[in-house]
C-alpha cells in the first residue's frame, strides 16, 4: 500500500524508495539518533509518530506525555487506540500508577532504559508528547541521554485561533465518546485532592461540583445540565490555556535547538481536514530522512519519480 496515495492536489513533494528506511547502519555512529516530536495539545504528535514509524522501520515510539503515562482515562487523556497504533510498539503508554506522582526523574530513568533497548534492537526511538518539562529534562539536564543520543526535533505548529476551535470540538467528541462515565469512575466524594496522579488530567477536576451533585441528589435538573455545561466550558477553557503553556515553552527550548528543530505548520491541516501526506507527513519524512541518512551519502530519489513506500 502506498502511504501517499491520496487524490486531488495532495501530491508528495519527494518521494522515498523502501531500501532506503533500512536502520541497520545507526551503530556505525558515534552518537546514537532519536527523533523527538513536539507540539502543543491537538496538533497530531501521535499520528505523525505513528506514521514515521510505519516508514522508518524498526521503530518504536516513547510517550512523553504526562498524563497518558498513567493507566486508565483513555479517553480523558486522549491516549491513541490499539488500533490507530498500526502494530507500533509504544513505551510509557498507561503503564504508570494513576495515584502516584511520575517525576521528570523517573521519566529519564524508563525513557533512557526503552530508548537504549530499542537502539541495541537497531531500531529508530520516536519520543513523541505534550509534556515538555520531560523532553528538557532528558535532552538537556540527563548527562547519560546528552552524552549518547543525538536529537532530530519535529515542531508541530498550528495558529492558535484555529488550534482552540480544534481543541473545542475534540472536547464534544470525547463527551460523545464517553468522558464522563470514564471520570465517574475517578471522582472520589472524600477526595478533593486534584493535584496527584491522573487525577490532575485535564477534564477531570472540573467535573468535581457536578458529580458531587450529581451523588446528593437534591439538585434540580436545569441546575444540573448548567453545572454540566459550565463543567465542559471549563475543559475547554484549561485545555487551551494548557496549549499556550506548551507553546511558550517550545519557543524558549527553540532558542537552545534552533540548530535542530524543524517546525511544521499544521495549520493548514486542522482547518481544511485534509492534505496531512502533503503539509505534515512528507515534510516530517524528507526532514528525518536527512537526520538519519546524510552522512551515509546514499541518494534520495528523484522528486520526479513517486515511489511506492510498502508497509
Amino acid at each position: 500500500m502506498n502511504i501517499f496515495s491520496v487524490s486531488g492536489a495532495c501530491k508528495p513533494p519527494v518521494s522515498f524508495q523502501p531500501a532506503l528506511m533500512d536502520n541497520s547502519f545507526f551503530h556505525q555512529h558515534r552518537k546514537e539518533k532519536v527523533v523527538v516530536i513536539m507540539g502543543a495539545t491537538g496538533t497530531g504528535k501521535s499520528k505523525l509518530a505513528i506514521d514515521l514509524a510505519t516508514l522508518f522501520r524498526p521503530a518504536e515510539i516513547i510517550n512523553s506525555d504526562k498524563m497518558q503515562v498513567y493507566k486508565g482515562l483513555d479517553i480523558t487523556t486522549n491516549k491513541v487506540t490499539e488500533e490507530e497504533c498500526r502494530g507500533v510498539p509504544h513505551h510509557l503508554l498507561g503503564t504508570i500508577d494513576p495515584n502516584s506522582n511520575f517525576s521528570s526523574n523517573e521519566f529519564c530513568h524508563h525513557a533512557t532504559l526503552a530508548i537504549g533497548s530499542i537502539v541495541g534492537r537497531d531500531g529508530l526511538p520516536i519520543i513523541a508528547g505534550g509534556s515538555n518539562s520531560y523532553i528538557d529534562a532528558l535532552v538537556n539536564h540527563h548527562n547519560e541521554f546528552r552524552s549518547r543520543y543525538e536529537c532530530c526535533f519535529l515542531w508541530l505548529d498550528v495558529a492558535f485561533p484555529v488550534l482552540h476551535s480544534s481543541l473545542s470540538a475534540r472536547v464534544y467528541r470525547m463527551i460523545e465518546a464517553g468522558q464522563i462515565k470514564e471520570v465517574r469512575e475517578f471522582f472520589d466524594e472524600n477526595n478533593n485532592d486534584y493535584n496527584r496522579g491522573i487525577r490532575r488530567a485535564i477534564g477531570v477536576p472540573e467535573f468535581d461540583k457536578f458529580f458531587r451533585a450529581e451523588l446528593e441528589g437534591k439538585t434540580d435538573e436545569i441546575t444540573m445540565k448548567k453545572l454540566l455545561e459550565d463543567a465542559i466550558d471549563a475543559v475547554k477553557i484549561n485545555n487551551c490555556k494548557l496549549a499556550n503553556k506548551q507553546v511558550q515553552k517550545i519557543n524558549r527550548l527553540y532558542g537552545m535547538w534552533k540548530k535542530n528543530m524543524h517546525r511544521i505548520d499544521a495549520t493548514d491541516v486542522l482547518l481544511k481536514k485534509d492534505c496531512w501526506e502533503d503539509r505534515v507527513l512528507a515534510k516530517s519524512v524528507r526532514i528525518v530522512h536527512k537526520f538519519l541518512y546524510a552522512e551515509t551519502r546514499v541518494p534520495i530519489a528523484s522528486s520526479a519519480t513517486v515511489a511506492t513506500v510498502t508497509h
